[in-house]
């Protein structure tokens, strides 16, 4: 029997709706305003409208709870929409 993707993840994500500013230096100098989604210890997850994030890149992050850098993992863009799970660093 496989698993659901939600039953293999090994944190507990707790639903987010807060304003996440994105700064990404290569491979051209950007800011990315967007919403976070979720939250977890490790990572957080966020809606937004740059499709040119590659999974190993690192940004910058700031959002009311927290700043730092972290590390794209995955980038989607469905209906015209992108999603980027990101790991923090």
């Amino acid at each position: 029997m496989e698993l659901s993707h939600h039953e293999r993840r090994k944190e507990v994500r707790v639903a987010a709706d807060a304003e996440l500013t994105l700064v990404v230096d290569d491979p051209l100098p950007a800011e990315v305003r967007g919403r976070l989604v979720d939250i977890s210890r490790s990572g957080f997850r966020a809606h937004h409208s740059y499709p040119r994030f590659q999974p190993g890149q690192q940004v910058r992050f700031r959002y009311p709870a927290s700043e730092g850098q972290a590390r794209v993992m995955w980038n989607r863009i469905l209906d015209g929409r992108v999603e980027t799970g990101f790991l923090v660093l």
